[in-house]
């Protein structure tokens, strides 16, 4: 090595050129079993989006899934009761179907299952004991019991087949029994861990991270991993420190308490129903998704509380006020729930008191701000005393990682690639690049779509055939892909309106017996257009004269050619592109 001498005024110093020690991780030896088959790995939701996660592992005959998950509409699906995946590929593959896994009992990981039971076998569900008991009740709901079999899985359980084993370890999130799951193939071990975080005084179970580290030493050939927080620094702050906050609420607070948070967190809810029994108030239900939660975790015993202190809404005024809290449904400014019905004064029970004090013990989701800005100024102008969840006064926090969380995790499994899940593109793009900041080769982090296949084989990972994963949108009890084409024409009938032409003819003549009539509703006013109703009618005549002279005139060729010919004209005089309907009367 080269030296370096270093001279001062009373000495000489010889010092040996040196690197900065720099720790690495010990190599991980990954182990395969022989085989020229991929396992193939894909979702059919939850990739490029918030909701519907439903994953599937294939190998070779061998079809296992991990979660079947809703998508709940936003304002642009008018009328839309939820969005699935499309089950086309598994129903052609229904008889490779082995078995469903079910993470936790949210319902973007649960609430599809009596959508899928309906058109794909599936022979059994393993669920951890919440996420099973709230399957079990939703398929007696929909009489479904009799159509696939749900078993409970614990932490230590393991399930094999010929080409898979799967077994499990625990982690934190906003519901009792989260965990990731583990499914060891011929190409390697997958490690997806559903929605998760890290929580060091969790009110449920503490994530095994000694379990972690022991897979991650075994070696992981491929992550999943939650996605829904990777944009933000930090750590995600625990659920303990929260109900303390509120806590202090219930001190403050003179009259009745309003609360409002996620119909999914349950631990929430359950710590709050624990609050009200500790300061002696009669609890209220509002809201049949909360009213739902509380039954089951009560039966399951994880709320251990006297009926005495549930009373129902009329009997509200039978108890002093500051005795009673009310727990409702509401958190997103939804127009139906019931705190909305209340701010407006259309609940047929219950109405806010000047003094009575409202918690939101949730966050609103993106797109759903100013819903929830236009119910806080209503319950403020009425009276109650609104208080939100901010940086100086916490009450409420995620279910999900954020990025210092997840470099732990990847610090315990160090995956040779990466497949993040449950996020929107820019989330799933965060977290590889929060990976690669740790332990993840450059280019072994795949940002994937629904339908996209990643086929592992023997240590080397590559984007397959793409199988169809559209969303199929549930319009009432129809869940064909019509709805979509339903969306839009619900659409435009809202920003347009509609305008209908009525036609006469004589099919054995081929000739107009009157003039076409043309009816307009939400498009423009006729009585102030009577020019371009005029105009319409002689372009729709012209159109509808020149078919029937034509060789082969059909009823079909008839409304082809009047929205042709009129559409163009009503955009053009009224800038509006109405949804037109011909309706064609035959003489016999």
């Amino acid at each position: 090595m080269e030296k370096e001498k270093i001279t001062s005024t009373n000495q000489i110093i010889e010092k040996e050129d040196f690197e900065p020690f720099v720790f690495k991780q010990k190599e991980v030896q990954r182990k395969y079993i022989k085989t020229e088959s991929p396992t193939k790995v894909f979702a059919l939701g939850g990739l490029e989006e918030i909701g519907k996660n439903t994953y599937c592992i294939e190998h070779e005959n061998e079809i296992i899934m991990i979660d079947a998950g809703v998508k709940f509409p936003d304002d642009s699906m008018l009328g839309i009761n939820a969005v699935i995946p499309d089950y086309s590929y598994l129903k052609e593959n229904e008889s490779k179907i082995k078995a469903l896994f079910i993470t936790h009992g949210h319902e973007d990981h649960i609430g599809g299952i009596h959508y899928l039971v309906k058109q794909v076998n599936i022979p059994v569900i393993y669920a951890p004991e919440l996420a099973a008991a709230l399957i079990r009740d939703r398929l007696k709901e929909h009489k479904l019991t009799d159509k696939t079999i749900v078993k409970e899985y614990v932490a230590d359980d393991i399930w094999a087949t010929k080409n898979l084993r799967v077994s499990y370890a625990a982690l934190n999130h906003s519901i009792p029994d989260a965990f990731g799951i583990l499914v060891e193939t011929p190409n390697g071990n997958i490690f997806s861990t559903g929605d998760y975080k890290f929580d060091w005084s969790p009110l449920g179970h503490f994530a095994e991270l000694s379990k972690l580290a022991s897979m991650g030493d075994k070696g992981i050939e491929l992550l999943m991993s939650d996605s829904t927080n990777a944009e933000v620094e930090g750590y995600t702050p625990g659920e303990k420190g929260i109900i303390e906050n509120i806590d202090k609420l219930f001190l403050k607070a003179k009259g009745r308490i309003f609360i409002t948070t996620f119909a999914s967190n349950v631990h929430r809810i359950q710590q709050i129903v624990e609050l009200a029994n500790k300061y002696d108030k009669k609890v209220v239900i509002l809201g049949r998704s909360i009213e739902r939660i509380i039954k089951i975790i009560r039966q399951m015993g994880h709320l251990k509380i006297n009926d005495k202190m549930f009373i129902k809404a009329n009997d509200i005024d039978k108890h002093p006020a500051n005795k009673i809290m009310i727990i409702s449904t509401g958190s997103q400014g939804e127009p139906m729930a019931a705190l909305s019905r209340i701010a407006t004064n259309r609940h047929q029970s219950i109405s806010i008191i000047p003094g009575d004090t409202v918690i939101f013990s949730s966050s609103p989701i993106p797109g759903n701000r100013a819903d929830v800005e236009i119910l806080i100024n209503r319950l403020t102008r009425i009276g109650a005393n609104v208080i939100e969840s901010s940086p100086s006064n916490r009450i409420h926090t995620s279910g999900h990682a954020s990025q210092e969380e997840q470099k732990l995790l990847f610090t315990l499994l160090r995956p040779n690639y990466f497949m993040p899940m449950h996020g929107e593109f820019r989330m799933l793009k965060k977290h590889i690049e929060t990976a690669e900041s740790v332990n993840l080769q450059k280019g072994h982090g795949f940002v994937m779509a629904n339908g996209d296949q990643l086929e592992l084989l023997q240590g080397n990972a590559q984007i397959g055939k793409r199988v169809d994963a559209d969303a199929i949108y549930v319009d009432g009890k129809d869940m064909t892909a019509h709805a979509s084409n339903i969306i839009r024409e619900r659409d435009i009938l809202s920003k347009d309106g509609l305008i209908s032409v009525v036609v006469s003819i004589d099919s054995q003549t081929n000739k107009l017996l009157c003039a076409p009539r043309i009816i307009s509703r939400g498009s423009f006013y006729v009585k102030d257009s009577g020019n371009v109703i005029s105009e319409a009618i002689t372009i729709v005549t012209e159109a509808i004269n020149e078919v029937l002279n034509s060789n082969k005139p059909t009823f079909g060729a008839i409304k082809k050619a009047i929205k042709q010919s009129l559409s163009p004209y009503i955009f053009k005089t009224k800038r509006r592109n109405p949804l037109i309907i011909p309706v064609i009367l035959n003489k016999k």
